[in-house]
């Protein structure tokens, strides 16, 4: 199993992951699958060096994938960064997300980053107990922010400082 770098060429995996989990309706806010290609600027605006995506492989297959998005694109927040991982779902639960999530940690002061934020619907119990796993704290708790299938929802917003 690896952990490296994405390469545009792996953006149809990660688009096929991302997509597995839009009719759960507990991870994404996209209630409709999205395209590679509605999806190339989101990856080409990510920087190796300071918002990175990775990929988890292994035998040359895409398991599951993490990315660092900046936190409202304005320079006071350089430092701030939000996280999201996904796994295919026959890997999901198989400790994926925490070999993620630890080396998001560990590399994120080499990134520049000293606070991690992730944004996680409150009935995705297993994504929260993850983060809370990894110390994060709720910072923040948005009541009924999303609607999906007439069904509102709450946000948690959780955080760690890492710098």
């Amino acid at each position: 199993m690896n952990i490296r770098l994405a390469t545009e060429n792996d953006l149809p995996a990660i688009v096929d992951i991302y997509n597995s989990t839009v009719s759960s309706r507990m991870i994404t806010a996209d209630t409709t699958p999205v395209t590679v290609e509605s999806r190339l600027t989101w990856f080409r605006e990510h920087n190796p060096n300071n918002r990175p995506i990775w990929v988890v492989e292994d035998g040359g297959n895409t398991l599951g994938w993490l990315s660092f998005s900046s936190f409202y694109n304005r320079p006071a927040y350089n430092s701030t960064s939000e996280i999201s991982i996904y796994i295919a779902e026959q890997h999901r639960g198989k400790g994926l997300g925490k070999k993620l999530l630890s080396k998001a940690i560990q590399e994120s002061p080499r990134l520049g980053i000293t606070t991690i934020l992730g944004f996680i619907f409150s009935h995705n119990e297993p994504s929260l107990q993850l983060f809370l796993k990894f110390n994060f704290e709720q910072w923040g708790y948005l009541p009924r922010v999303a609607i999906f299938d007439g069904i509102e929802r709450d946000l948690v917003i959780l955080g760690l400082r890492v710098g």
